[in-house]
């Protein structure tokens, strides 16, 4: 299967065929031409040595990505902050705090243990821009020697983040932890034996939960199911649920930056709806205008204007979100596989903020999980992908269904966007996969499956 390279980072399955796969050779070449970069973008400050700050999630490979991206970084003469095992948003809010040039996480985020990759941050702890990307993989493909500095760079380990990123989110204005405590709350939470089994307990029990079932929660890097935080992969979280009589379960992926809930019957409360029920919460505390991502619930829009703001829909992609909601002074954001941006916390997708502010909101419900998602319409989003075949080009089979569906309102800013009077389809070829993925959003389980199925049928027609 061949690298993936995108606004995601550089992706693959651990391997030995360059190019193929993540091989150690791909990892010191896309390293050391991020790095190269970083230096060019950060002039040299006589008074302080240029720094990155890396952080790995759970994966068996992580220890041996780590072990080349730091000797490559090093070699470069920058110094490394390594947070050893952590999260997503974690890295990104110590890249800011520690000043440093950029950061680099290990974590093939919701993909299975055997890929692994490297999720690139600029010097504000976010994402790097296409533009920047697109500039790595050239400077990459120059394959050029690692210049070796003459004061080669020293790294420090700091297992400090953890209760910094806790601290941060328990001083921030909304999240309320005296009405969290109040509730007596009992959690299950599944960890998938990945660092939310470290940093979720941690927090909850920061935030007055005193009572937390932990699930898949050593941390080997040996998934115990597919690790995207869907239904179908939860069965053993709602399942445990109703077992232990608990409140609501959590899940998150991998790197904890995407967030669901369960409710107390063991049904989902809906990965899309995290957002919607966060962003109700905050709209609630302030007035302001919300982005997500042109896959995710119209219910955000309809939630987004009931409080007197304005909606913007983005490209899929946290830096597309990020860019949106800067433009539109968002005050709430993100994409609906639960992915939350708290844009005044820091402008990344925290499972763990999301956490506070979901929490503070159904403490303040005082209703159960159950009675808070159903204040939310029952909107179903119907989730497909193909697979690809190798060297597929997607753009013609896009127009032939474009030139089929002309009387319908279309959007090609972000692969094919179809509306269907209250309805859509979403069609777009995967940042982290070699798939195109079918999204359809209708009031009925039945219409989105079944217009999903309809443009699963015009994609095999046409390819």
């Amino acid at each position: 299967m061949p690298l993936i390279k995108s606004i995601s980072g550089i992706r693959g399955t651990i391997g030995d065929k360059p190019g193929e796969n993540l091989t150690p050779e791909d990892i010191v070449k896309f390293t050391a031409a991020f790095a190269r970069l970083l230096l060019e973008e950060n002039p040299a400050n006589k008074n302080k040595k240029p720094t990155m700050v890396i952080g790995r999630d759970g994966r068996t490979s992580g220890e041996m990505v780590r072990g080349h991206v730091v000797a490559t970084i090093i070699k470069l003469g920058i110094d490394v902050v390594d947070l050893g095992l952590s999260t997503t948003p974690t890295v990104e809010i110590a890249v800011a705090r520690e000043e440093a040039i950029g950061g680099i996480i290990i974590t093939a985020s919701h993909n299975p243990e055997e890929w692994n990759a490297l999720k690139l941050l600029n010097n504000k702890g976010e994402f790097i821009s296409a533009e920047k990307g697109a500039k790595v993989l050239e400077l990459a493909e120059e394959n050029n020697p690692i210049p070796t500095a003459e004061t080669p760079g020293i790294v420090t380990l700091d297992d400090s983040y953890l209760q910094k990123h806790i601290d941060a989110i328990l001083e921030y204005p909304f999240v309320n932890r005296k009405a969290i405590a109040s509730q007596d709350f009992k959690v299950v939470v599944d960890a998938i034996n990945s660092t939310g089994a470290i940093f979720v307990p941690a927090l909850l029990h920061a935030l007055g939960v005193n009572e937390v079932i932990l699930l898949n929660g050593e941390v080997t890097g040996k998934f115990a199911h597919n690790p995207e935080p869907l239904p179908e992969h939860l069965t053993q979280l709602s399942n445990e649920v109703v077992k232990q009589q608990a409140h609501f379960g959590i899940a998150v992926d991998p790197d904890v930056d995407r967030l669901c809930f369960v409710n107390e019957d063991g049904t989902m409360f809906g990965e899309e709806f995290t957002l919607v029920a966060i962003a109700d919460y905050i709209l609630g505390k302030i007035k302001g205008n919300t982005v997500s991502n042109m896959s995710s619930t119209k219910a955000l829009k309809e939630i987004t204007l009931k409080h007197g703001g304005q909606y913007f829909p983005s490209a899929v992609g946290e830096v597309n979100v990020v860019t949106k909601m800067k433009e539109t002074d968002a005050v709430i954001g993100g994409e609906g596989n639960g992915g939350i941006i708290v844009p005044d916390f820091h402008y990344g997708r925290d499972a763990l903020i999301g956490i506070g502010l979901f929490l503070s909101h159904l403490a303040n419900h005082k209703k159960g999980i159950k009675s808070l998602r159903n204040q939310y319409p029952d909107y179903f989003i119907s989730k497909n992908k193909i697979e690809l075949e190798k060297g597929v080009d997607v753009k013609p089979i896009f127009e032939k269904i474009q030139k089929k569906y002309k009387k319908n309102p279309i959007n090609t800013e972000d692969g094919l966007k179809i509306e269907f009077e209250n309805d859509w389809v979403h069609l777009r070829t995967s940042n982290t996969e070699p798939i195109i993925r079918i999204y359809a959003e209708s009031n009925f389980e039945t219409t989105a499956n079944n217009m999903a199925l309809q443009l699963m049928r015009d994609i095999k027609e046409f390819g």
